[in-house]
């Protein structure tokens, strides 16, 4: 389950190890991810560079469960991936980023 933490000027949303901070005064997105007990180098972009924000589901061939995530598209092509438990839940991530950002869902 993908945890939002609203604020007038600042949005942090968090799943498992893996945070995504919308900084408004910073004017900056910030996305942090640990793997293990290790917190690996914060990646940053601008908020204006971000291009859209998607849902993105896929089957697992293994086991034939679907997984979801919230993705952000920034306008060089990067693409930053906030994995959800199920696809109401990337939704909402994305429904709450859509309404910070002023962006059309």
């Amino acid at each position: 389950m993908t945890k939002i933490d609203r604020a007038p000027r600042r949005l942090v949303l968090q799943s498992g190890s893996t945070t995504l901070t919308l900084d408004k005064d910073a004017g900056k997105a910030t996305f942090q991810r640990k793997v293990l007990m290790w917190a690996k180098k914060p990646v940053e972009a601008a908020l204006a560079d971000i291009k859209e924000i998607t849902v993105d589901a896929a089957v697992d061939r293994a086991s034939g469960v679907e997984v979801c995530s919230t993705m952000l598209v920034m306008r060089d092509g990067a693409g930053w991936g906030l994995p959800a438990a199920d696809k109401k839940d990337a939704q909402a991530a994305a429904a709450a980023m859509h309404e910070f950002l002023g962006m059309k869902g």
